[in-house]
């Protein structure tokens, strides 16, 4: 139950609500109670043809039960609908905060598919946990004291009659209902996530499935899947029934057996006769109480396992240990001493033994095979994992010696994959900084060669870009990157092969932009086109996670070992073509 302790725990935050919906719930049952009792009251008494006088009193509680009643079930429902919302909200902030920091190490292992539904479809799961399963035990366990206090006034046996079937219906009937749903609301979560997973990865390769003509392999595995969801279904709306059932067979036991037990005490003249329909409706009324406690088991089992989902992904280990006070970054040259790196225990190292120098205001080219430890480099820097071996300095501290947040307020990066959200350009250009005024966007815009493009759309910076950046172009979508870097005006800049899978002009004029975005700037540029490196200060060759050489363009070109060979491959394939 660490779990439902731990989700309990969110709640702390909200107890003086959660307890005054409490408080609200027990006010409706309480008015439920009332009116049904006077009502039963009032028909007895009635009866008896006594004067108008006589029931004044039971008119007037008729009257205010019946407001009470619907006052506070409207104030019950608008305060436990304000503290499920501010739980959901809570939640949602949490597991967000929790998993952020796990971005890309953890994260890139996880299928997205998966983890959109443990965002959406398991935090809503968990609107159900203080509905559902925290309030109603708190109202019955309330609502059984005041009905044995209210009952054990005529006589302690009537209390302890009501008592038995409240055990039963509140207790007997949760557990077994607990125990017939445990393992379909795990599996129902379970699926339901699985489901949800395979939509979102068929609706990202769509065009993949059509062009290999994959649309009835993956249609029957979407069809498998949705069976078994209707099929777990079907079994909890069984389990619902067989509750439900048993709930209201109670219920009228309940009343039927109070009845039994208080007609003798009305035939030997221990009770008046005017209160036992009084005893029988107040019975049945104060089973509202109790009723959603077998709901409450049963969303007790989809509620923990989706609170076990989630944190099963938060509980993840960070992939850095943070410093407990940062140090600042002021100097920008980069060290690497014998640098070793593998992202999973088993597997061949990304790194191993890797060094080089570059100073401040240099440019470093990271060059080499695809899979020799290129990006890898840039992770390290950026903090994204921690180095198993060896030393990197940056401005002569240890990395570790910085938080990533530190680190990152002076690194610019402008990557093959560039994420551009759904949103318009401006505010895609503000993900940089968030402060800059529409003369700095349209400076950075024009650094980047862009701006001409943007002031030509009909709703220039205002134009949404489209899902992914899909609305513009690779070259377009690179320059507005490279815009971003110019408007966060950081010292130290990563191009992470920045040029890659762009036609021979277009990159010829990103290759101009970055050219003037490298002045000045400390700059790693990772790429397997040599072309253009004639410029940079020095060349580190990888192969295999190993440094194979290191110098300046011609340098290497007179070893005539790996960059030599990468130089005139990609020539011979210039001329060819």
């Amino acid at each position: 139950m660490r779990t439902f302790a731990r989700l309990l725990k969110m709640t702390f935050p909200l107890k003086w609500w959660v307890l005054l919906a409490v408080l609200l719930g027990v006010c409706t049952i309480a008015a439920g109670v009332g009116l049904m009792s006077t009502s039963a009251y009032l028909i007895s008494a009635a009866a008896l043809h006594p004067s108008i006088a006589a029931l004044n009193v039971a008119i007037v509680g008729v009257r205010f039960f019946g407001i009470a009643r619907g006052v506070f079930r409207y104030l019950e429902r608008y305060v436990s609908h304000e503290v499920t919302f501010r739980l959901l909200s809570g939640f949602r902030t949490w597991f967000y905060r929790s998993i952020e920091p796990l971005a890309p190490a953890i994260l890139t292992r996880e299928r997205s598919g998966d983890l959109l539904s443990r965002v959406i479809s398991d935090i809503e799961t968990l609107q159900n946990f203080y509905g559902r399963v925290l309030a109603p035990p708190l109202v019955a366990a309330v609502t059984a004291a005041g009905m044995w206090l209210l009952l054990g006034a005529f006589d302690p046996l009537f209390a302890l009659t009501l008592l038995f079937f409240f055990l039963l219906a509140g207790v007997g009937v949760p557990c077994l209902t607990y125990l017939l749903s445990r393992s379909i609301g795990r599996e129902l979560v379970q699926t339901r996530a699985e489901l949800n997973a395979q939509m979102v990865d068929s609706l990202q390769g769509m065009a993949e499935i059509v062009a290999f003509g994959c649309e009835a392999e993956f249609s029957q595995k979407l069809q498998e899947s949705n069976r078994q969801l209707v099929k777990l279904q079907s079994r909890w709306s069984l389990v619902n029934a067989l509750q439900n059932s048993l709930g209201n067979l109670l219920i009228n036991l309940a009343a039927w057996t109070m009845l039994i037990v208080a007609i003798p005490q009305v035939r030997e003249g221990k009770l008046d006769g005017v209160y036992l329909a009084l005893l029988a409706l107040a019975a049945i009324a104060s089973f509202e109480a109790i009723m959603p406690l077998p709901i409450a088991a049963q969303a007790l089992g989809t509620s923990l396992e989706a609170g076990r989902r989630l944190h099963e992904i938060a509980d993840k280990p960070l992939p850095i240990a943070e410093p407990e006070t940062s140090a600042n970054l002021t100097c920008f040259d980069i060290s690497f001493k014998q640098v070793g790196f593998r992202y999973e225990a088993g597997i061949a190292a990304a790194l191993e033994g890797v060094s080089f120098e570059l100073k401040q205001g240099q440019c470093l080219a990271i060059v080499g095979p695809s899979g020799a430890g290129k990006s890898t480099i840039a992770n390290l820097l950026l903090r994204f994992w921690d180095y198993e071996s060896g030393s990197i300095r940056v401005g002569g501290q240890e990395i570790k010696n910085f938080s990533q947040e530190e680190l990152l307020k002076h690194i610019a990066v402008v990557s093959q994959q560039t994420h551009l959200f759904n949103t318009t350009i401006r505010e895609n250009l503000q993900i940089a900084r968030s402060d800059a005024s529409v003369e700095e966007l349209e400076q950075a815009a024009q650094a980047a060669q862009i701006h001409e493009f943007i002031s030509s759309l009909p709703q220039g910076y205002s134009t949404l870009v489209g899902e992914q950046g899909l609305n513009l172009s690779g070259g377009e979508r690179q320059r507005l990157a490279i815009a971003r870097a110019f408007l966060k005006d950081a010292p130290l800049l990563i191009l992470d092969e920045a040029t890659a899978n762009l036609d021979a002009l277009t990159e010829r004029e990103v290759l101009k932009a970055l050219q003037l975005l490298q002045q000045g700037r400390t700059t790693i540029m990772i790429t397997h086109r040599l072309k253009g490196l004639e410029t940079a200060d020095e060349i580190v060759v990888l192969r295999g996670g190993h440094l194979e050489e290191h110098g300046t363009h011609h340098q290497l070109l007179q070893l005539e070992g790996l960059y030599w060979q990468m130089w005139e491959s990609q020539n011979q394939a210039l001329y060819s073509a």
